[in-house]
């Protein structure tokens, strides 16, 4: 396994999480960008109609902490759908992760199965989900365990499935980049890209289309706190300081155009990327 997994692993946890509380401060943001990103509600209607009178079968890889579908809940209105309970099973290698997501859950969302493991080892039968997706999920994927993750992806995948993953010019990105410069003279494992995860789905066949959304997260000067904590869950470490950030010349650098005015704002470019088996 990368480092960059197993550090990744290590702050999901209980621990952790008062840093995660500071990175979803600025961090809820994405979801909410994704969940406007589409009609979803007339999407799960489309994937229930090709179900039929069964409910829908998904699965969230890298569940984290259930934000997406309850993004969708608050921002799409997915719960007056015309659709079933759908049956939602959490994959994810940390259990505090699948713990976390299961209680955040709401309808239509109804936790299901547990899948306490790496997408790259995931074990069910072909073809088990309506519905597969992975938002802001794969970052910590070691690049060449990405083809053998995505063909599980596959595997697993009945109906459509989704992808939401941040470019190479996107914040999360340049700044672990930079991070790792700073702070670990260049060694370690970068995040896996957006524009990698395409080229893999070309290379292994896999039929998709995709779609790109910009935005920024955005925190005033005075939240010097959950910019922080966003910061360091950004890079997975929290043994480094905003001032030690600001204080280093590669990162001080990044930081510096990511200030403006009295406002710190962070430049996301997430492709939506949709999968067909």
């Amino acid at each position: 396994m990368s480092d960059t997994f197993e550090r990744s692993c290590a702050h999901w946890s209980e621990a952790q999480r008062q840093e995660m509380e500071a990175f979803y401060a600025l961090a809820s943001v994405d979801y909410h960008h994704l969940a406007q990103a589409l009609d979803w509600k007339s999407w799960l209607e489309a994937r229930q109609a090709e179900a039929g009178e069964r409910p829908l079968r998904l699965l969230d890889v890298a569940c984290g902490s259930g934000k997406f579908p309850n993004a969708l809940v608050r921002d799409a209105d997915v719960a007056s759908a015309a659709i079933q309970p759908i049956d939602y099973a959490l994959l994810d290698p940390s259990e505090f992760s699948i713990a976390e997501a299961r209680a955040a859950l709401v309808e239509p969302f109804i936790a299901g199965q547990e899948y306490p493991t790496t997408l790259q080892a995931l074990s069910c039968p072909r073809g088990a989900f309506d519905i597969v997706w992975a938002t802001h999920a794969l970052y910590a994927l070691p690049e060449a365990e990405l083809p053998a993750g995505l063909e599980r992806f596959m595997h697993a995948l009945g109906g459509m499935g989704f992808i939401a993953h941040a470019a190479a010019d996107a914040h999360y990105l340049r700044f672990y980049r930079h991070y790792l410069d700073a702070f670990r003279e260049g060694a370690g494992t970068p995040y896996i890209s957006a524009e990698q995860i395409v080229a893999a789905l070309q290379q292994l066949g896999i039929r998709f289309e995709t779609r790109e959304i910009r935005y920024q997260n955005r925190a005033s000067q005075a939240q010097w706190q959950q910019v922080q904590g966003y910061l360091q869950r950004c890079v997975f470490d929290d043994s480094v300081s905003l001032q030690q950030m600001l204080a280093n010349p590669i990162t001080g650098a990044y930081l510096a155009h990511c200030q403006h005015q009295q406002e710190w704002r962070f430049d996301q470019r997430v492709l939506l990327i949709f999968l067909h088996p």
